[in-house]
């Protein structure tokens, strides 16, 4: 297993070097450039020059890189100029992403909460009404968009029944402390249950919008493995031995069917990453999907550059705890 992870680890290494230059490499060819985000349009060549000199962009280009990853690696990234404008971009990206991170953990909750137990008892009534009807709600789920889906939540529970909030991530009347930034956690860490759950009722509208396409995704496939694995020899042989039910299930039909399971709720990490920037938008919520956004329209280089990459280097690390956790189910990955 030791083996294993250090072979991983620097695959992971390798990752993060490739996505430094592209990344670097892409905010460098982008229209405008780092100077004309700083100065704007109307600055005289004069200054352009002086700030050209002054960010070292008349240097080779792998002296440039070297110096982009020598500022990564302590957390210096610039000053934001259109998202935060004055603020460092590594503070701006600390500041949003635990917004990002509790929805998007909360979303991915309710996708594996709700998506591996209708998978297994789908598959187990193949043909049924409750197989048929999961299979037609996980096609609307990757059908229908997620800002449109926001939308649609937003406009019926919010506005015409308010029964849930808008917009934010907490209520303007709460005063709550905001140690870690994560509101449901700080809320009770202090004890401070309204708070709590005033937060995690702020959020149920977003991850339930976000949640959609990982929930059809990880149904599927749970259905899929589990009509696979049913049918393995090795499972009817436990059950000969006369094997519980409890032990078929669990042992040999779930933990096998399991195994492309894990993967894929991997991979939607960057769905999830990625459709938040879409939500955040929808619900004013201030994380790195807005950030990101803002980052775009107001060419804000600093921010773009440490929101992609720190997104990246979640994505990448969610993927290697994925590798692990796939290891640890199927012993058989070690030993290659």
């Amino acid at each position: 297993m030791l083996r294993y992870t250090v072979r991983r680890l620097g695959q992971l290494l390798i990752v993060t070097v490739v996505l430094s230059v592209l990344l670097f490499g892409w905010l460098r060819a982008l229209p405008g450039g780092p100077v004309s985000a700083l100065l704007g349009e109307r600055a005289t060549e004069e200054s352009r020059a002086r700030l050209v000199e002054q960010l070292g962009l008349d240097q080779p280009l792998y002296v440039q890189y070297w110096k982009f990853v020598q500022r990564a690696i302590t957390g210096d990234f610039g000053v934001s100029t259109g998202v935060q404008p004055g603020t460092p971009a590594m503070e701006v990206f600390l500041q949003r992403m635990p917004a990002t991170l509790e929805l998007s953990v909360l979303a991915l909750l309710l996708a594996v909460a709700v998506g591996i137990p209708l998978g297994y008892f789908a598959a187990r009534r193949q043909g049924g009404w409750l197989d048929n009807l999961s299979i037609t709600w996980s096609l609307i789920g990757v059908a229908v968009p997620v800002f449109f889906l926001a939308f649609l939540l937003k406009y019926v529970f919010a506005i015409e029944f308010g029964v849930l909030p808008a917009s934010g991530r907490q209520a303007a009347g709460i005063d709550a402390t905001h140690a870690t930034g994560f509101f449901v956690l700080d809320g009770l860490l202090t004890t401070e249950w309204d708070a709590a759950w005033n937060a995690l009722v702020h959020l149920l509208l977003p991850a339930i919008a976000l949640s959609t396409i990982p929930f059809a995704v990880i149904f599927r496939l749970t259905r899929a493995s589990v009509l696979d694995v049913v049918e393995e020899d090795y499972v009817r042989t436990a059950r000969s031995k006369g094997l519980g039910a409890m032990v078929v299930r669990g042992r040999h039909i779930l933990r096998n069917a399991m195994l492309p399971v894990v993967t894929t709720i991997g991979l939607q990490t960057g769905a999830l990453l990625s459709g938040a920037v879409l939500t955040e938008q929808v619900f004013n919520i201030p994380g790195i999907g807005q950030a990101l956004s803002l980052g775009f329209q107001r060419q804000d280089y600093a921010v773009l550059q440490v929101v992609i990459l720190a997104t990246a280097m979640v994505y990448v690390l969610v993927n290697l705890l994925v590798d692990l956790a796939y290891a640890a189910i199927d012993p058989r990955l070690r030993t290659r």
